[in-house]
């Protein structure tokens, strides 16, 4: 949190959607965001273990396409990040 805290403007308020893990509750994390009131944490529910599917989509989109593509425009990045399901699709049925 704390390099999240140093990489976006201090105007905006940060939005964290985190498991129930232990850590998250730790005393020394809930001071930590006492003193850092932009921070959000949204919990989970317990019972949303197929969260973990679309987290790992997510991780799959992020190495398979963006960071091995190169894009000179946000529109090129848009269009690869919405090309990629269908391209995936494509890829299982062959």
């Amino acid at each position: 949190m704390r390099r999240r805290d140093r990489e976006f403007p201090l105007n905006l308020d940060l939005h964290l959607v985190v498991d129930n893990y232990g850590t998250h509750q730790h005393p020394e994390v809930k001071n930590w965001l006492a003193w850092h009131r932009r921070f959000h944490l949204h919990f989970i529910p317990t019972s949303s273990s197929w969260l973990n599917l679309v987290e790992r989509w997510f991780g799959e989109l992020t190495e398979q396409c963006i960071r091995r593509g190169s894009f000179f425009s946000v529109k090129e990045l848009i269009s690869a990040i919405q090309e990629y399901p269908k391209d995936t699709l494509n890829k299982q049925r062959a």
